[in-house]
């Protein structure tokens, strides 16, 4: 009897831990924000004649389920209208073959995944196929290298394939930007962001929106190896990770964050938490910080609930908001920010 009991306990370990293995989310509180999202989406598109939904119905393994349900939880309007449901499918299964394929890839947190390796959209442009056109090629020049030396060498294929030059500030998609050789700082560090998906290594674009001590902005591009997050400029190769031109300016930057695809539970410093997406400040990687803190309150002395409160710089001729938030009920708005010279306005 006791031997029965053993081997169904065996059995039911085996089928668990092959049911974990299946599964790409399993944080409870990331599954119940994705279900409360689809919910979302779905009265949202409730009225559309497109066969958004289409794709559920097909035959979809766990992860291919779980994954296209991250993307549409968090996905714009516009991209659930303007692209068709077996572009993101297809980017999806190419994600999965990525974290199959590269040494590195199971050893992707579930967090890292979903918001840095999977998502196809970057920034503000359009989305193409440049995971699915351009995986063999990337696949073939990191080929037994590791995950550092892949991220290195995928910057000098970068740079091979773009280098800088101003542009308008609609960022065009990676293909494009390939097509075209030349891209401004935010267009070469989505390109640099899409290839280093591509082969399934996390990344994303960071960027200070104006310097404090010059004229300008600019963007980069951060990279997660073996548990740690590093940096890099893009399409601008060096012998190093955390080497780039742009190291001692960002000593000054008064801001540097990013834009991250879908609701963010990690670790790193969430200073907006939109329905959709997550701001990530990144300052304290670059430059001392100190946090502020502002009290808003209205003509009779009470707090200013809800009180818009704008960060401004000196920049380009012009007090430049940086960055905008909201005071909670009693009036509060905080922000790590960098050292320097700072105005702030409160309007409601």
């Amino acid at each position: 009897m006791t031997n029965k009991y053993i081997v169904v306990f065996l059995i039911f370990v085996f089928f668990t831990s092959f049911r974990e293995k299946k599964t790409l989310i399993q944080d409870p509180q990331r599954l119940a924000d994705i279900q409360r999202k689809l919910t979302a989406q779905k009265e949202l598109t409730s009225r559309s004649t497109l066969p958004i939904w289409e794709i559920f119905k097909q035959p979809l393994t766990e992860q291919e389920r779980e994954a296209l349900e991250f993307l549409y939880a968090y996905m714009p309007l516009s991209d659930l209208a303007d692209y068709k449901p077996e572009f993101f499918l297809k980017n999806v299964q190419m994600s999965l073959l990525a974290r199959e394929e590269m040494s590195w890839g199971k050893a992707i947190p579930e967090e890292e995944f979903l918001h840095f390796v999977l998502p196809v959209r970057v920034y503000n442009g359009n989305l193409d196929s440049f995971r699915t056109v351009m995986y063999p090629e990337l696949k073939e020049r990191i080929k037994g290298l590791s995950m550092k030396e892949a991220v290195l060498e995928i910057n000098h294929w970068c740079h091979e394939k773009v280098t800088y030059k101003a542009t308008d500030p609609r960022t065009s998609s990676p293909l494009n930007t390939m097509k075209k050789s030349f891209g401004r700082c935010g267009e070469e560090s989505v390109f640099t962001v899409s290839a280093l998906r591509t082969v399934g290594i996390p990344a994303q674009m960071v960027y200070t929106p104006r310097w404090a001590h010059s004229d300008d902005n600019h963007a980069w591009v951060k990279v997660w190896i073996d548990g740690t997050w590093k940096y890099l400029g893009a399409c601008e190769p060096d012998v190093d990770l955390n080497m780039g031109w742009f190291s001692e300016p960002a000593r000054r930057a008064m801001l540097v964050y990013s834009k991250t695809y879908g609701r963010y539970f990690g670790n790193m410093d969430v200073i907006g938490d939109e329905d959709i997406y997550s701001e990530l400040n990144h300052t304290s990687d670059y430059a001392p910080v100190k946090k502020i803190n502002v009290l808003v309150r209205n003509g009779d002395g009470t707090p200013a609930d809800s009180a818009k409160v704008e960060y401004k710089l000196y920049n380009f001729g012009e007090y430049f908001t940086i960055y905008t938030d909201f005071a909670d009920t009693n009036g509060i708005t905080s922000l790590n920010l960098g050292m320097g010279d700072l105005i702030v306005w409160a309007s409601k």
